[in-house]
């Protein structure tokens, strides 16, 4: 699968990768998609509080009868989007749509690997444990309550729903999703005039080595007001 050595690469002896899945639900309405997203309890130790995709680690359980880790990946998706949603997946409909690592400096390191899919028919359950509230939310929607600082969301989260938001239909994201394949995120952090970025490959600042040139972007800005993704050549 896709990104083996770049995981290599990016894995350190004293902060070990830990496999975790996400699984983002779209559903077509009348006005573009929606997506499922859940809020997790503040008193968790990791992303409290915060509205996310259905997901978290990939257990022991999930990679028997697997062969390699995408498919021990898609049944933790599978497994973790009906623990904290009710809603059973099928695995056959899950497209690999991303791949995420954090700063060397995050507490804990997460491998999480995104998979897109179509919302199965179903009531979406949650336990009030782990999961205490959950919504649909057009793309367009979840960005404007994060930046309202009516929910809050990760830098992953508010990515992945900026890329979505240009779709209004299911079949045409998973189609544009299959056609030009899964995206890869190492995380660095680096502070801007504005306020701290999130940057990745393709930034001219995302390594001391980058021969790219010096307004070479590939980031999200995270002000405190409106965050900004950037990509591309900024002028001067």
């Amino acid at each position: 699968m896709p990104f083996d050595n770049w995981l290599k690469e990016h894995t350190t002896v004293d902060k070990p990768l830990i496999p975790a899945s996400t699984v983002i639900p779209i559903r077509n309405t009348g006005t573009g998609i929606e997506i499922l997203m859940m809020r997790r309890n503040s008193k968790l130790s990791f992303a409290e509080g915060m509205w996310v995709f259905p997901g978290g680690k990939v257990d022991e359980a999930d990679s028997e009868g697997n062969d390699s880790d995408y498919a021990t990946a898609v049944t933790a998706a599978v497994r973790e989007c009906e623990e904290e949603s009710g809603l059973l997946l099928d695995p056959e409909n899950l497209t690999y749509y991303s791949h995420w690592l954090p700063p060397v400096e995050a507490p804990k390191r997460f491998s999480t690997w995104f998979f897109l899919t179509e919302t199965p028919e179903g009531k979406v359950t949650i336990d009030n444990g782990e999961i205490t509230d959950h919504a649909w939310f057009t793309p367009n929607e979840a960005l404007t309550e994060a930046h309202a600082k009516r929910i809050g969301i990760l830098p992953p989260t508010w990515v992945t729903l900026f890329d979505l938001s240009q779709f209004l239909e299911v079949d045409d994201a998973i189609e544009s999703v299959t056609s030009r394949g899964p995206r890869a995120y190492a995380t660095k952090i680096v502070p801007t005039s504005e306020g701290l970025a999130a940057v990745w490959e393709g930034d001219s600042e995302y390594s001391s080595e980058s021969e790219l040139p010096k307004l070479q972007r590939h980031r999200l800005v995270m002000t405190d007001t409106v965050w900004k993704f950037q990509l591309g050549m900024l002028t001067d």
